[in-house]
């Protein structure tokens, strides 16, 4: 039975954990996933707090666990052979952060907080054993991965040598502003705090070409950036460029 698989670490963090709302309910990632599965995984699984800059998953290790991000922001990344980091994903609230779901699998990559997050984590036996008797389930995963893929297959358009690398920024931070866009007086500020280094390991390319590449999307006006905020002034002209190459005149300049 389900029932018997799995539990909190101790009493005393099951019982202040149930005294809390199923968040799982509000998750994207479980959409349309009846309750009863949710409250089931709720009350086997906890929520873990991971502070910023903290390690969630390593690369080259057996995750026995299913990851779901409750709040905050956490990146994917990989090392090259040279050992830099190259970021492939940023995720937000709702996300399945594994690779792996159906069994448990040496990961591929790392799995890092970016600011202070809260993890619902699960044993992968006890999530399996749900998946079992919930076809909803397994379809609400497998909508997760597919949008993973999907995600990961626009990236690889942007990265074939045809696209110069202020359209691969473009291109990025336009998609950044799309899903953790807050909007401001000037235009679409990205919620991320976001270094040069940072960036450099987005685009997978050295520090000084990002910082000069950056640049040159303020000086063509698509972009603005104070400290560690970047705002896309015109969402609308800064799509047109990484398509396209091409700079569009501001509304207010025709």
């Amino acid at each position: 039975m389900i029932d018997d698989i799995g539990s909190f670490d101790n009493r005393e963090s099951l019982e202040n954990h149930m005294k809390n709302d199923n968040l799982l309910c509000q998750m994207d990632c479980f959409k349309g996933v009846g309750n009863d599965s949710l409250n089931l995984l709720w009350k086997k699984g906890k929520v873990v707090t991971y502070k910023k800059n903290q390690t969630i998953f390593r690369a080259k290790e057996t995750v026995q666990n299913i990851y779901v991000l409750l709040s905050g922001k956490t990146i994917i990344y990989n090392l090259t052979h040279a050992g830099k980091r190259k970021i492939l994903f940023i995720f937000g609230k709702g996300t399945l952060l594994n690779e792996h779901v159906f069994d448990d699998h040496v990961t591929s990559f790392y799995c890092e907080a970016i600011e202070n997050c809260t993890v619902f984590v699960i044993q992968m036996e006890v999530f399996m054993e749900c998946m079992k008797k919930d076809f909803l389930l397994i379809k609400s995963v497998l909508n997760a991965q597919e949008r993973k893929m999907w995600r990961l297959g626009h990236q690889l358009k942007n990265t074939v040598g045809s696209i110069y690398m202020e359209r691969k920024l473009a291109a990025k931070l336009w998609k950044l502003a799309r899903d953790f866009g807050i909007e401001r007086p000037e235009g679409i500020e990205i919620d991320i705090n976001m270094t040069i280094t940072f960036l450099a390991d987005m685009l997978g390319a050295p520090r000084e070409t990002t910082s000069k590449t950056c640049k040159a999307l303020s000086d063509y006006g698509l972009i603005s950036m104070k400290k560690k905020r970047i705002t896309i002034v015109d969402p609308a002209r800064v799509s047109h460029f990484y398509k396209t190459g091409e700079i569009q005149q501001k509304k207010n300049d025709k």
